[in-house]
């Protein structure tokens, strides 16, 4: 990445906040407002194939951003990470902005944090400059009450810039029927104006839940189509969108009776099947052609079903013996197209697989149902302690097929915990869950501890209580001896206090306190008046210098109010800032870089 340049910056500064998750390039922060010019080079952060800058966004829930993305260089393309999340795209754009190849994103924030904005190419090692800028959107208006619609019946709208905006900030239209449980629905939207996006769900204290969706429904071109089973009695809503933002025009919506459901042949736990599809097959859940087979099963019972065909894209979806989905999958086998699903039976009972290609298609393709043994209990593991262990093939596996050992432990709310691992044999992935029930990550990391391809997680705990850390290889095909190590660090250092005019020196080591980059850094608090005007910087020949200024709001939370990387020079930090009301506000002296320990020197005067 070439050292970016802030062109401009209009109204408040945005909630900046020194927490990212650990990425592979430390991203800069962006404040709505501003333009940056920048170029994708080569020795750029590389994912997938294809280089990228990222950046840093702080945001408030509901908070709504544009990001436009332009270059001459490259086929453009923008994707945003919810806090914390490095490896799934909360929204994404290639051509949005319906000039050529430039990007166009929307999003509106759905928890407070910071999020990770990525400019990129679409495919593959393209370089060179780019354009890219960030603005804040003013506040949604309410969204209007569903018209209503009947089973059997059709109704015309129009997508306009206007219309309410899906949490995505995609136009919606929204349309209310009445279902009975078991009922099922085929549901058809045609546009010739833009490509079509058909959404399924439910009103719960005013948000909506989504059930079931198509983009492109078999045999009709970009068009939708989707038969959905209702899994109760009760009202359900269609929202209309288009698959990106720029898609406004006429379109035609019609629901009708759904075909009945495959009848589901028997299957038996440990079986392997041979099948086809065709075109005379009953229809799925999104319209296409399916094979449905029923087994049963006990409660507690774990099963892992497989799908695999050579002539189309495969996907598994689960059911009750009330057709009730309880889960899918489309590509989760370790290679190709595959599908597995592995899923732990809640009552004993009758189930159906039903058996379909992902969008369209026919062929043949081989199911199988296995029984798989559970989870192995975590063993436990101690602070301070240092465990040699050992990935094989006969490992438990996560959802993405790759072995683990699982570790458990107990710690207090506000506890600092930090996990290393080290392996020569393989690429190291560290998670955090709670314990009991199924696995739900809280934290990650893949190379943090910024030595090759080895992982240091350090995480705050949110409450008191028994914890799981997973050890694990990144690529499911990876195994092989690590060593991992659990670190109590206390809870969070008090912050200190700073006189204006004074200098503070420092150092910056591991036991300070850490931003979820696992970058260190020392707290001062100082005491000023409304509109009083500081220079605050900070130097040092030891490490990339960071500043943030900050305070607590109502809720102990610490929000950052402005923040400077290189504004004194490559590795000193300066910031210019006056005072927004009195009070007591937090100085950060920190690193850029994640890990990077030594001596610095800040300053503080009018």
């Amino acid at each position: 990445m070439r050292r970016q340049t802030i062109l401009a910056t209009v109204g408040s500064l945005a909630l900046m906040c020194a927490v990212f998750p650990a990425w592979a390039q430390s991203p800069e922060p962006l404040a709505p407002g501003a333009t940056v010019q920048g170029a994708i080079v080569e020795g750029d952060a590389t994912t997938a194939d294809y280089r990228h800058d990222d950046f840093a966004v702080a945001a408030r829930r509901g908070q709504r951003f544009e990001a436009v993305l332009r270059s001459e260089a490259f086929d453009a393309y923008l994707e945003v990470f919810r806090p914390g999340e490095a490896t799934e795209a909360f929204v994404m754009d290639d051509d949005g902005l319906g000039e050529d190849t430039d990007a166009r994103l929307r999003f509106t924030a759905d928890q407070d944090g910071t999020y990770i904005l990525r400019a990129r190419p679409l495919s593959g090692l393209e370089a060179g400059d780019y354009r890219l800028t960030l603005t804040q959107r003013p506040a949604a208006r309410p969204a209007p009450r569903p018209s209503s619609i009947r089973i059997g019946r059709a109704a015309r709208g129009d997508l306009s810039g206007g219309d309410p905006e899906t949490e995505t900030s995609l136009p919606y239209d929204a349309y209310a029927f009445r279902a009975r449980g078991g009922d099922r629905i085929a549901v058809a939207l045609d546009s010739e104006d833009f490509d079509p996006v058909l959404l399924v769900g439910q009103m719960g204290d005013g948000e909506f839940a989504e059930l079931a969706r198509n983009d492109d429904g078999p045999d009709s071109g970009l068009n939708s189509r989707l038969i959905f089973t209702a899994p109760a009695s009760g009202d359900y809503v269609i929202r209309v969108t288009p698959l990106n933002a720029t898609g406004v025009g006429g379109y035609s919506l019609n629901l009708e009776q759904g075909p009945a459901p495959a009848v589901a042949q028997a299957i038996e736990i440990g079986a392997t099947v041979q099948g086809s599809l065709t075109n005379t097959d009953s229809k799925g859940e999104n319209g296409a052609a399916a094979d449905a087979y029923r087994f049963q099963g006990s409660e507690g019972q774990r099963v892992r079903i497989d799908m695999a065909s050579d002539d189309f894209d495969a996907f598994l979806e689960l059911f009750d013996e009330n057709r009730i989905s309880l889960g899918d999958d489309d590509d989760g086998a370790a290679e190709g197209t595959d599908s597995r699903l592995t899923f732990v039976l809640p009552r004993t009972g009758s189930y159906i697989v039903e058996a379909r290609a992902f969008s369209q298609g026919t062929g043949g393709y081989s199911l199988a149902i296995l029984e798989v043994a559970p989870d192995r209990a975590p063993d436990a593991i101690a602070f301070g302690s240092t465990l040699q262990g050992e990935i094989v093939e006969d490992d438990p596996r996560d959802d993405e097929e790759r072995g683990f050992d699982a570790f458990a432990f107990s710690g207090v709310e506000g506890q600092r915990i930090q996990a290393i691992m080290r392996s020569g044999d393989f690429d190291t992935y560290l998670q955090l869950g709670k314990a009991g029930g199924e696995f739900e990550q809280l934290a990650e990391d893949d190379d943090g501890l910024g030595e090759g391809f080895d992982s240091r997680l350090s995480f705050t705990l949110p409450d008191t209580g028994d914890y799981v850390l997973r050890a694990m290889p990144y690529k499911s095909e990876e195994d092989g001896l690590y060593a991992l190590e659990l670190i109590d660090r206390g809870p969070q250092p008090l912050p200190g206090s700073v006189l204006i005019g004074a200098t503070a020196r420092g150092t910056l080591s591991e036991t300070d306190a850490t931003a979820d980059d696992n970058s260190y850094f020392d707290a001062y608090r100082i005491t000023v008046k409304e509109d009083e005007k500081l220079l605050i910087t900070m130097v040092s020949n030891e490490v990339d210098s960071f500043l943030v200024i900050g305070r607590d709001k109502a809720d102990g939370a610490f929000e950052a109010l402005t923040s400077d990387d290189d504004g004194l020079s490559d590795t000193h930090a300066k910031i210019e800032w006056t005072a927004p009301a009195d009070g007591t506000y937090e100085i950060r002296a920190g690193s850029f870089q994640q890990g990077q320990t030594g001596a610095y020197a800040m300053n503080v005067e009018k």
